[in-house]
């Protein structure tokens, strides 16, 4: 049966394992290019298409000897560059390399023999060489994306160590000073290696957003604390004869909190998301596929 890739994404948006039970053959889809739904799967990053039908290839075996009439297998397709629309669904050149290398080691560790990965298309490359040099442009467009995003936490954050120390030595003041400092040459340590590395297409998968992730985490606690050591010396010296100033600080105090936490939580959260929260997810999909007994080819 021949279907358009569009046909394909709008029917399989909203598939229910409950049509692979009643028809089976339709694992067997082609588009008009020849490709099967598996292969469109990987090559469009459709994930929940993906764990829906993993199981099944992987059961019946029929993703061996899968070849497009170029002569790739699944892992070349896994190292072509995903289309733009799927590019566009995640913020920032990084987390989109990051999610790149995370679909082409699932293909690479799941679906393609140890010999496929050496295995030549009829343009002499194998499945890494097609990721090199189809991910060459978003690499370089992620490493300006990472050491940007440093340089400019960087140039904020080397501010602060410096004028605290002018303040008395209160108890509250000067745990909260202490502590802000320790954290701050730690966030700056961290955005400083991000700048200084050499970044491989590999450390975009773990190693450089993890140091933005614990480099953020620990600005915004070197924040929060520069803020409270301020708030307390200024409430220490003046409250005591000027009350109405309470309010004030705190408010004062809060604000640059509150606007570090708007601008720079959501890209914490999205990289804690793309780095720490697997987008394949094909156990549940097999448990599900338990609930018809009947349909052999989905049981032991």
């Amino acid at each position: 049966m021949m279907v358009t890739v569009t046909h394909f994404l709008k029917l399989y948006a909203k598939i229910h394992t409950k049509l692979l039970f009643k028809s089976p053959a339709a694992i067997n889809f082609k588009d008009e290019d020849g490709y099967k739904i598996i292969q469109l799967s990987i090559m469009n990053r459709a994930e929940k298409v993906y764990n829906l039908i993993y199981h099944i290839i992987e059961r019946t075996k029929s993703h061996r000897e899968m070849t497009d009439s170029s002569l790739n297998n699944l892992g070349h397709l896994a190292g072509r560059l995903a289309p733009s629309f799927v590019l566009s669904r995640t913020t920032g050149a990084a987390l989109q390399l990051q999610q790149e290398l995370l679909w082409f080691e699932e293909v690479e560790k799941q679906l393609v023999l140890p010999l496929q990965l050496t295995e030549m298309n009829i343009y002499k490359e194998t499945p890494v060489m097609v990721f090199t040099r189809e991910h060459q442009d978003l690499l370089k467009q992620g490493e300006i994306w990472m050491k940007t995003t440093a340089a400019l936490i960087v140039t904020v954050n080397l501010a602060s160590p410096c004028s605290k120390k002018k303040y008395p030595a209160f108890t509250i003041f000067a745990v909260c000073n202490a502590f802000s400092l320790f954290t701050g040459a730690t966030a700056l340590l961290l955005f400083l290696s991000i700048l200084t590395a050499r970044s491989s297409e590999k450390d975009f998968l773990v190693s450089l957003p993890r140091r933005l992730i614990f480099g953020l985490l620990t600005l915004f606690l070197s924040t929060t604390a520069m803020m409270v050591a301020f708030g307390a010396i200024l409430f220490l010296v003046f409250c005591d004869q000027r009350p109405w100033m309470l309010a004030p600080i705190c408010a004062f105090s809060f604000l640059p909190i509150s606007v570090i936490v708007t601008v720079k939580i959501p890209l914490l959260v999205d990289l804690i998301r793309s780095t720490y929260s697997p987008i394949f997810s094909k156990k549940s999909y097999l448990e599900s596929c338990k609930v018809n007994q009947k349909n052999t080819i989905f049981t032991k």
